[in-house]
C-alpha cells in the first residue's frame, strides 16, 4: 500500500473483504484529518492503517451500499464515533437489506443503518481543507455516488468504472442503459486525465478508458 499525494489531499487504498474491495483512507495534509470510503470489512486491517497514516478520521463516506463497500460501517461509526455520509436515498433497501447481504456472501454480521446525510448529485463533502464534489452515477445500484476532487484530478467510483470493464447491473435495482449513461455523461466530463480509484482492481484514467474500455466504447 503506497499512499499518493495530491496538492492538499492524499490517498491509500487499503483491499478489504474476501472480494478485495479497495476501501480508500483519504486526507487533508495540511489539518490531517481523514475520510474512509466504502469500509466493507477488516476493520483492524483499516484502524491500523489509520494509525499507521497518524491521520484523525472524521467520517465515513459510502459510494453504494453493497456488502463488500458498507458492511463495515455501522461498527467502525460505533467504534470510533464517526457519521455515515452516503450513499443516495435510492440505496435505502440495500441498506436495509445488508445483514441478508452478509449472511448471503458468507460476510460477518453487517447492521444496518441510517445515514447522517444522504448524498445528492451536487452535493459537497469535505475533509479538512479538501472538498470534493459528489456525483449521482446509478446503474450499478440506484443510490450510486462517486467522489471527485478536479484539484486532485482523481474520482473515487466504487462500482461504476473499473479498468477494462464496468460495473454488473444484474443485481436488483441495476440498470445497464442507466449505468452507460452515468459514465458517458458524469463520468467523461471530468477529464481524461482524472485518475479514477475503483472499487476493485487497478487503478486507470476517463481517457484510457474513453478509448479502449470496450464496455462502454462499444456500448456492451
Amino acid at each position: 500500500m503506497t499512499a499518493t499525494t495530491l496538492s492538499a489531499l492524499r490517498y491509500l487504498t487499503v483491499p478489504v473483504t474476501p472480494f478485495a474491495q479497495n476501501c480508500s483512507i483519504v486526507w487533508c495534509e495540511r489539518s490531517r484529518q481523514a475520510a474512509i470510503i466504502d469500509p466493507g470489512g477488516d476493520l483492524p486491517r483499516i484502524e491500523a492503517a489509520l494509525r499507521e497514516l497518524a491521520v484523525t478520521p472524521t467520517q465515513i463516506w459510502l459510494t453504494h451500499a453493497h456488502i463488500d463497500h458498507a458492511g463495515g460501517s455501522t461498527e467502525l461509526s460505533a467504534r470510533l464515533g464517526l457519521p455515515i455520509v452516503g450513499p443516495h436515498p435510492g440505496d435505502q433497501f440495500w441498506i436495509d437489506g445488508l445483514a441478508e447481504q452478509g449472511r448471503m456472501f458468507g460476510f460477518a454480521r453487517a447492521e444496518p443503518f441510517t445515514p447522517t446525510r444522504w448524498l445528492h448529485d451536487g452535493d459537497t463533502v469535505q475533509v479538512g481543507d479538501c472538498e470534493l464534489q459528489v456525483r449521482h452515477c446509478p446503474g450499478h445500484t440506484p443510490g450510486h455516488v462517486v467522489f471527485h476532487s478536479p484539484e486532485a484530478r482523481r474520482a473515487f467510483v466504487g462500482d461504476v468504472l473499473f479498468a477494462g470493464s464496468i460495473g454488473r447491473t444484474d443485481f436488483p435495482g441495476g440498470n445497464h442503459a442507466q449505468l452507460i449513461a452515468s459514465i458517458r455523461e458524469r463520468l467523461w466530463p471530468m477529464g481524461d486525465d482524472t485518475v479514477f480509484i475503483p472499487g476493485h482492481g487497478p487503478e486507470s484514467t476517463f481517457g484510457e478508458e474513453r478509448r479502449h474500455n470496450p464496455f462502454v466504447r462499444d456500448g456492451l
